[in-house]
């Protein structure tokens, strides 16, 4: 997967709190131009970008989902993503499993582990 090809990436675990990863990573990607769609269930703006409350009310022309929420928040997303139609998945340091793995592999879905997405772009 070439993060360099995205244009429209959705961020699970955005965040206001400028120390959080949700919101470095949400800042970066905003400043280098790509359009950023925010997931938080406790928002309704993050950095004034609209924010979705999960996978399910994105638009479906979403390039990829990115994800920086622990492991067990993770899985639960992950299939709630693929059961909605998206197959690009990826998951920042840290936010991988195995069970996420054997989980992507089993739909068939595509997906990037132990790759930072700021540093891909």
């Amino acid at each position: 997967m070439d993060a360099r090809n995205f244009k429209r990436i959705a961020l699970v675990g955005a965040s206001p709190n400028p120390a959080k990863y949700g919101n470095i990573i949400l800042r970066d990607l905003k400043r280098k131009g790509f359009e950023v769609l925010p997931i938080n269930p406790n928002y309704d703006e993050i950095e004034g970008l609209k924010c979705y409350r999960n996978v399910k009310g994105l638009p479906k022309d979403v390039d990829v989902i990115v994800f920086v929420v622990p492991p067990k928040v993770g899985i639960q997303v992950a299939k709630e993503a693929v059961e909605t139609g998206f197959k690009k998945l990826w998951f920042q340091p840290g936010a991988e499993s195995e069970e996420i793995r054997e989980f992507l592999e089993s739909q068939g879905a595509e997906y990037s582990f132990h790759r930072c997405i700021m540093m891909e772009t």
